[in-house]
């Protein structure tokens, strides 16, 4: 069991373009993989329900199983457990989980009516960075995610903490935004195809600060997957919200909301910056 550190940014249309010519990028790509990866769940959603992830990524000819359980954190950044280990092509080690923790918590019923539930295609550019402060590994992500004969596009930027301080993947994440039309993501490739598999994307609750946030940066989440323009009423309800209690950032990132092109540079560094304070 290890736990991921990482931050997660979903791009704008013309943001892999511009990451590319980003001066930390520019030494070229240090590797490129193309990722397929089936999740899986019970047809009623109790692995979702537990906030736990299961999935099998084929990589080249070499297939690997993965379970991670909820993260904490918010505003794009978030730390949870992980389990990996390699398996049979193509076929889930359900011995293997029923050694774990947090699957053995669910029991053995929920383990044998784990089945297929969607999918997702896309491929990595990666890139190892030793800054000062860590060594971070800069992922790109483009393919798209398939559930109940829909289609959703992936185009997100996660950086990864490998070694050293947390708060340089703020900072990297900052450094980017001065040039890559970005913004803060929380709903997790697993969460985004749970919501295309049954149509529904669900708001976050709370009244604190930084669940207010994470309610408007779901939302965005929602807006970009369903298309439907309700979630950036309830995106800008929520930094309203925050504005009204004397947070300048909030007020200027829901007045934005308001122009149809507002997934822009100046956008992503005012969101980042405010995610970065509340988590502070």
């Amino acid at each position: 069991m290890s736990h991921e550190i990482e931050m997660k940014l979903a791009l704008g249309e013309t943001g892999p373009e511009r990451l590319l010519q980003h001066p930390f990028l520019r030494g070229g790509v240090d590797a490129a993989q193309r990722l397929a990866n089936t999740y899986y769940d019970t047809p009623d959603g109790e692995l979702e329900a537990a906030r736990m992830a299961l999935r099998l990524r084929r990589r080249d000819d070499s297939w690997v199983q993965t379970l991670k359980t909820s993260g904490e954190g918010g505003g794009g950044y978030s730390r949870r457990r992980e389990w990996e280990w390699p398996v049979a092509a193509g076929s889930l080690d359900r011995d293997g989980l029923a050694e774990l923790p947090p699957m053995a918590a669910l029991g053995t019923e929920v383990l044998a009516r784990l089945e297929p539930r969607f999918t997702t295609d896309f491929e990595r550019r990666l890139w190892r960075l030793e800054l000062a402060e860590a060594t971070i590994e800069v992922a790109l992500d483009q393919g798209e995610i398939r559930a109940a004969g829909r289609r959703v596009p992936i185009c997100e930027l996660e950086l990864e903490l490998k070694d050293g301080d947390p708060q340089a993947l703020w900072s990297l994440a900052l450094a980017f935004a001065e040039t890559v039309p970005l913004r803060p993501a929380d709903a997790s490739k697993a969460a985004r195809g749970s919501a295309l598999l049954s149509g529904r994307w669900a708001a976050a609750e709370g009244d604190g600060a930084g669940e207010r946030l994470h309610r408007a940066i779901l939302a965005l989440d929602a807006l970009a997957d369903s298309g439907d323009d309700t979630w950036r009423a309830v995106a800008r309800e929520a930094l309203n919200a925050l504005a009204a209690s004397g947070d300048d950032e909030a007020g200027r990132l829901a007045t934005m909301l308001e122009s149809h092109d507002w997934l822009d540079v100046d956008f992503g560094r005012t969101a980042l910056r405010l995610a970065h304070r509340l988590a502070s």
